[in-house]
């Protein structure tokens, strides 16, 4: 089978011309994403951890709800759903970095509450003993050793998260998949477009998967 690709739409220009937009938005996305859905998703964890009803029956209800959704219907969703709602249209951008926010934020909220899970109830003991409230505990004792242990696990989801900024295509944003896009169209070359974008997805997560592999170990040996 011969595709007849065309070699010369491989070059610089199409990263600086076209990709180059897109690719900062993904970069921020996913950091702010990130950020974002740690902070909520510990919140979240410490409210199921409580041991109170009331506060752990809604934060199980959110992250079960949001954890049993694809992410692309929450994107469609929010997209299409929040404007009638509100009154205003909201810009594919803002959508995006709203949606990615609530949505990582079920999927870290697990991994933080498996990290304060993992750590000895021992040291929770020493804490109280020593006159700490549960939030100091948490603040001083706990939390701090749940990231350590849990960075690796949250550095592969936020890898995850970086592939899953391509979603926003569907509304629209121009991510580095949309920058890719667009070139393929206006060269005509629309498998080459996408054979790029593959490659270049390829190469980001494989190095950033290896520096995790790394971090992982050097954790290990500090254990």
């Amino acid at each position: 089978m011969n595709l007849n690709l065309d070699w010369s739409f491989f070059s610089w220009d199409l990263y600086t011309n076209f990709v180059a937009k897109g690719l900062m938005f993904s970069l921020m996305l996913t950091v702010i994403a990130t950020l974002g859905g740690i902070l909520f998703g510990t919140l979240l964890a410490l409210m199921r951890l409580s041991g109170k009803k009331w506060l752990d029956l809604p934060a199980t209800i959110y992250v079960n709800g949001m954890r049993s959704i694809p992410l692309v219907m929450v994107i469609l969703w929010f997209f299409l759903l929040m404007p009638m709602i509100i009154g205003k249209p909201i810009g594919a951008e803002t959508s995006a970095i709203i949606t990615f926010v609530a949505f990582e934020a079920a999927y870290f909220s697990e991994i933080m509450r498996a990290g304060i899970q993992s750590i000895p109830r021992g040291q929770v003991f020493a804490g109280q003993a020593l006159g700490m409230t549960y939030g100091q505990n948490m603040r001083l004792v706990v939390l701090p050793q749940a990231f350590r242990n849990m960075l690796p696990v949250l550095l592969t989801q936020t890898i995850i998260l970086f592939q899953d900024t391509s979603l926003v295509y569907a509304i629209g944003a121009y991510d580095m998949l949309k920058g890719f896009e667009i070139a393929g169209k206006n060269y005509g070359r629309p498998i080459e477009s996408y054979l790029a974008a593959a490659m270049t997805y390829f190469v980001i997560c494989f190095a950033l998967s290896w520096l995790v592999k790394r971090l992982h170990k050097k954790i290990a040996i500090i254990r």
